[in-house]
């Protein structure tokens, strides 16, 4: 082809000169769909040639195909051309715009030329650049699901689709897809709820999204009160009561139960009812011409009252007045006929006789009865309290096959249970409705003496606390940080009963050990109290008698204001040990560590029993370091005593961690079934706790334990039993819901809270109980446990306590105590105590092991490297994570040996020598 300059321009001109080319179609812009070619095509008069020019060049004559014709109207030449272009043409082309193609048309009087047509490839590709998200929305709300398409050319079309129809946005004003591809539902409505997918398409291909789920939910609402009810109480003070239901409206898509009580009960006072009573007779009346007189009473001593009973008998009586003498007709009775006179007395003997026969059999007869009882009954029975009228004391034994404060109910020993009972015995109504309490149900009365004698040789004494001292077991007591819990397991029941003695003394948890130059590690079994003494510590050729206790009665430190006590009181000793470098002692607390929300405070008792503070845990300070673990503290100090952490909360933010664990064991009613909530704090000797007083009682856990956070925002925890099987079990009355106040739950000390709840099923045959336990703080968090369970004792699976169980190695002295070996720890010590260019190596060390802050306290130590591994070691008692300490030694870049390749000889289980008082 040639340029515009050399094209010759034809002889003839149109029959309509001066005419310039009138384009009557012009090329348009066209998309290659894969490899099939398009069609540009050009039409214009008058017209004498029609070239296309594409990307500045013009195309050649060859690959031009054209028509001419006659226009019929005007007379002018017509002509049409057509192009093709290839796929492969439009690839090749590399300018700064799209390929593009425009006819020019030649008449007498000069060129036309067309609009530029862009030939484009046509694409879609397969992802979006944004799919629709699944949202949960309130009824009623704003529904926005956004979707961008993905890249394509030309420009994706996007339709909507909810559950695989389109959505036409015109026959629902409530839905608008108009705006940039975007979904709009302007006010959810339960039928809005569905899946909803993106559909992108263009002349290419069509792609479709991920398919966005839409919940819309309904948060539930309370109907209006009921009127209140009727006073329960016939006499005296009772209750009344009203409830509401969540049905206004009832909760549905997984909206929000309703907040608050659905029962309100108040108390009430009836007037209680005045049965009626008859004053004494009047004065008789004066004798009637009948031969009569009368008397009378009424029912006024008292008069029936707030519906009592009127008086029973008569108001009145009359009788004869003239015994015998009174003139019947007016005429005197010795004038009556002599036949009726001797006819009326022959009737009165007869009868007179009749009765004294009558009196004398009666009076035989109960004179042989009475001798004959008083001979039976002086056999057995000396008991003055028929004539005295009070209460005495008696004695009665029974044998039973079974008890219910038997620690084995499985092995059915043969037993022989005698009980003392002093003052008067009242058997209740085992259907009276109010709740029986944990002291009523298992301490009936404060002076019983229960002997059992059975394989255990047990000797229990209800007094004030019951008491069972027994060897100690590696039993599956609680320990350490670790929360987790492993799964529900099946256990041999003699290995229970067996964990079942592992019971200590309830007033202290103690542990002692000998201890020397070499150090070692004192551990309180299974409570997360542990004792780390350094090697050094303790001077040459001397050993003392180092013990560790928690106790376990109510602590004598009283937090002021809306402080709490955060773990165990703990005491270490002799107070009289003075040791040469810090010793490490680990206590457990409840706390959410968040120091924006907490200030945390370490205190100690001085010997005259005062509680002083020590140090903030924040604070800057060279007598002593606490790192601040999710689960416990580490103290290093220098001297020993008695300590606990104060956890004052600065917001309402500030969360104290529950541990909720649910007992449940058979009542003494055996349709009845207990359940009992503990809230108790989320540190392990305090669920040691529970457990001691559950085993003491024949309780069973039921469901692996969960974590409440539980924040200090002055609202109230509501425990709930839910989901109860109808027509299988129901709940006592008005005890399905019980609420706690916050500063009962936030304020407590030692004693974990808990919450009984009585189930009674209503046959024997039902075994296995299913309900869900909802504890929750009011604007706060929740937690669910899903009971699931047998109530019969040889079938119900056993719950794993804790997963770690230390009981076995309370006390471990000497080089081997520690994870550390002696050689290593020497080596990293005189590597890292150093000083080098860069500064103190000891630094490095305690940065890499997360120790950011205080370090003063390291630098006035005569090893500040010995001592933060002390810090690492009470850290690790439990996992001995060697590689991590290896790793970051590695990153010093100061060592790389390998700690954890230290062979299976140096790390072999140590000898250690200890004694346990208290069982433990």
């Amino acid at each position: 082809s040639g340029n515009d300059n050399s094209e010759a321009l034809p002889e003839s001109i149109p029959s309509a000169p001066g005419t310039l080319p009138h384009f009557m179609e012009e090329p348009d812009d066209a998309y290659i769909i894969k490899s099939n070619p398009i069609v540009l095509r050009c039409k214009a008069m008058p017209a004498m040639q029609i070239f296309f020019k594409c990307n500045g060049e013009w195309v050649h004559q060859n690959e031009h195909v054209s028509e001419e014709s006659m226009d019929e109207t005007t007379g002018l030449k017509v002509r049409e051309v057509f192009i093709n272009v290839t796929r492969q043409q439009v690839e090749d082309f590399h300018g700064p715009e799209d390929y593009w193609c425009q006819c020019v048309a030649w008449s007498h009087l000069g060129t036309s030329k067309s609009r530029k047509a862009s030939v484009r490839i046509a694409y879609l590709r397969k992802n979006f650049e944004q799919d629709p998200q699944g949202k949960e929305v309130p009824i009623e709300g704003m529904i926005v699901l956004h979707c961008r398409p993905p890249e394509g050319v030309p420009a994706a079309e996007v339709e909507w689709l909810k559950n695989e129809e389109p959505i036409d946005s015109n026959l629902d004003e409530n839905i608008d897809t108009r705006a940039d591809h975007n979904l709009i539902i302007r006010q959810a409505r339960l039928s809005d709820s569905g899946n909803y997918t993106c559909m992108a398409a263009n002349i290419v291909a069509k792609r479709r999204s991920m398919s966005a789920t839409v919940v819309v939910y309904v948060n539930g609402g309370w109907s209006s009160w009921t009127e209140w009810s009727n006073c329960n109480a016939r006499c005296g003070r009772g209750w009344q009561k009203r409830s509401r239901t969540c049905t206004n409206p009832a909760p549905l898509n997984g909206g929000a139960f309703c907040e608050g009580m659905s029962v309100q009960k108040i108390t009430c006072t009836s007037l209680c009812p005045v049965d009626g009573n008859w004053e004494v007779w009047s004065e008789w009346s004066v004798c009637s011409p009948e031969c009569e007189h009368l008397r009378v009473r009424e029912c006024i001593a008292p008069p029936p009252r707030n519906g009592g009973k009127f008086c029973e008998g008569l108001s009145q009586e009359s009788e004869n007045c003239t015994e015998g003498l009174c003139i019947q007709d007016k005429k005197p009775l010795h004038e009556i006929k002599s036949q009726n006179i001797e006819t009326a007395s022959d009737i009165a003997l007869y009868s007179g006789l009749g009765a004294a026969v009558i009196a004398v059999a009666v009076l035989v007869v109960g004179v042989t009865l009475y001798r004959r009882s008083q001979s039976e009954y002086g056999v057995d029975v000396i008991d003055s309290s028929a004539l005295t009228g009070g209460f005495q004391t008696f004695n009665f034994k029974t044998v039973r096959q079974g008890n219910s404060l038997l620690l084995n109910p499985s092995m059915q020993p043969d037993l022989t249970v005698s009980r003392t009972y002093s003052g008067p015995i009242c058997l209740q109504d085992p259907m009276d409705k109010e709740l029986m309490t944990e002291s009523s149900l298992f301490n009936p009365l404060s002076d019983i003496k229960v002997k059992v004698q059975s394989s255990f040789m047990v000797s229990l004494g209800v007094t004030e606390r019951a008491e069972y001292h027994g060897k100690a077991h590696s039993g599956t007591f609680p320990h350490g940080n670790n929360r987790a819990f492993g799964t529900i397991q099946a256990r041999n029941k003699a290995t229970y009963i067996q964990n079942l003695s592992s019971i200590s003394t309830r007033s202290e948890l103690k542990t002692t050990a000998i201890f020397g130059h070499l150090g070692g590690r004192l551990v309180v079994p299974n409570t997360g109290v542990s004792l780390l003494i350094p090697h050094g510590a303790i001077p040459e050729e001397s050993s003392w008698e180092i013990y560790l206790a928690i106790a376990q009665k109510e602590s004598s430190l009283q937090p002021e204001g809306v402080d709490v006590l955060l773990g165990p009181e703990v005491t270490c000793g002799p107070s009289e040990l003075s040791v040469s470098s810090p010793f490490a002692l680990t206590i457990p607390h409840c706390a959410d560590v968040n120091l924006e929300h907490w200030n945390i405070h370490l205190k100690k008792r001085s010997q005259q029993g005062k509680w002083e503070e020590v140090m903030s845990v924040e604070e800057e300070t060279t007598s002593c370091y606490c790192l601040l673990d999710p689960y416990a503290c580490h103290i290093l100090l220098n001297s020993f005593g008695t300590y606990a952490l104060i956890g004052e909360p600065i917001s309402d933010c500030a969360v104290r961690q529950l541990k909720v664990a649910v007992f449940g064991c058979l009542s003494c009613n055996s349709l009845d079934y207990n359940l009992r909530v503990y809230c108790m704090d989320n540190t392990p000797c305090a669920f040691q706790e529970v457990v001691l007083d559950e085993r003491l009682q024949g309780g069973q856990l039921l469901e692996e334990p969960k974590l409440l956070p539980f924040q200090g925002n002055t609202f109230s925890l509501q425990i709930s039993v839910l989901d109860i099987p109808p027509f299988l079990w129901r709940i006592k009355p008005f005890t399905a819901c019980q609420e706690v106040p916050f500063s009962r739950v936030w304020c407590y000390s030692q004693k974990p809270l808990h919450c009984a709840f009585s189930l009674e099923r209503y046959s024997p045959a039902t075994t296995q109980l299913s309900c869900k336990i909802c504890v929750r703080q009011v604007k706060g968090h929740e937690q669910i446990l899903q009971i699931q369970t047998s109530i019969l004792e040889n079938e119900r699976e056993t719950i794993t306590f804790f997963a770690h169980e230390d009981g076995s190695f309370p006390a471990q002295t000497g080089p081997k105590a520690f994870k550390i070996p002696y050689s290593i720890r020497q080596r990293i010590c005189a590597t890292f105590d150093t000083p080098n260019a860069k500064g103190k190596d000891w630094q490095m060390l305690a940065q890499k092991n997360s120790i950011n802050r205080n370090l003063s306290y390291f630098a006035t130590q005569s090893s500040p490297s010995a001592v933060i591994l002390d810090l690492w070691e009470a850290r690790h008692q439990h996992d001995g994570d060697l590689d991590s300490l290896a790793c970051a030694l590695e990153e010093i870049g100061r060592t790389h040996s390998k700690i954890s390749d230290i062979t299976e000889t140096e790390m072999e289980e140590p000898d250690f020598s200890y004694s346990r008082q208290n069982g433990l």
